[in-house]
């Protein structure tokens, strides 16, 4: 039996057994990527004395965490993304949660679920791993590369994983809020000045269901069938049979994201309250 020593003291069995585990993580990732991720995670800017000192001994169990995050199941069908992405989901809902009630402390209880849903959105995921740029350091399999109808849903996604990968490395959520909350200060109060910009469709709905008016419609017809075409799809939004606004997109969402903030922005500009 192989056992701890005090500081100071050497054993030759259990530096070996640490030396052989160190060198099987190894194996695990190769040394490039294990430099790359540790860049990655650099840039992040966590501020955290733990997290710093991972990086800074070049933890193999977090940094192989890491990798399985950022690493797509087109890639990889046994090892990827998936769990720690289920993972993250609820990690984030947490993280926001916490933001909101630490920096919004009057704000009504609906108030904050209407912000927390803007938050932790996939919109939101996406503009934050394109300005972290994240799609720097996520592994793709060749089918994936080249779709770029999936490339957003793909950073969102990655996110999420990632979000869950460092929950899971310290069992807390320190360092999610310490990553993403200079993120939501800046973005929530973008928001709560102009929630339409974030969500149309929900702000949309929203302001409907206030009025009375019951749930905007979208009519979608296929108008190409071309794969990856931005002018696929095309949208009539309306509301109480009138029609408010037209749109083209690369996919249902899309073209109804476009219309719910064509009409949103339009609303706005009315100032109709």
């Amino acid at each position: 039996m192989i056992t701890h020593l005090l500081k100071g003291e050497q054993n030759p069995a259990y530096d070996l057994l640490l030396f052989m585990f160190n060198e099987f993580m190894t194996s695990l990732i190769n040394k490039n990527r294990i430099l790359n991720i540790i860049s990655f995670l650099k840039n992040q800017q966590i501020n955290s004395d733990r997290f710093q000192r991972s990086l800074e001994e070049k933890n193999l169990v977090m940094i192989n965490i890491i990798n399985e995050a950022l690493t797509h199941s087109s890639a990889d069908k046994v090892l990827n993304h998936e769990k720690l992405e289920f993972y993250g989901d609820a990690v984030l809902r947490l993280s926001a949660s916490e933001f909101i009630d630490n920096n919004f402390k009057n704000m009504a209880i609906g108030d904050r679920s209407e912000l927390r849903s803007q938050i932790v959105s996939d919109e939101w995921l996406t503009q934050l791993g394109k300005k972290i740029n994240l799609e720097e350091v996520i592994i793709i399999g060749p089918k994936a590369i080249g779709d770029n109808f999936s490339k957003d849903t793909i950073i969102a996604e990655t996110l999420e994983a990632l979000i869950g990968a460092i929950y899971k490395c310290f069992n807390s959520i320190q360092e999610i809020n310490l990553w993403l909350d200079p993120y939501w200060i800046k973005d929530a109060e973008l928001i709560l000045k102009e929630p339409y910009k974030f969500n149309a469709k929900t702000s949309l709905q929203e302001w409907c269901q206030k009025r009375g008016y019951g749930l905007p419609q979208y009519k979608i017809r296929e108008i190409s069938k071309i794969h990856g075409d931005p002018k696929r799809f095309s949208c009539e939004l309306y509301i109480q049979g009138e029609i408010q606004a037209t749109s083209l997109g690369r996919s249902h969402k899309k073209a109804e994201k476009l219309a719910a903030r064509k009409t949103i922005e339009k609303l706005y500009k009315e100032n109709i309250k």
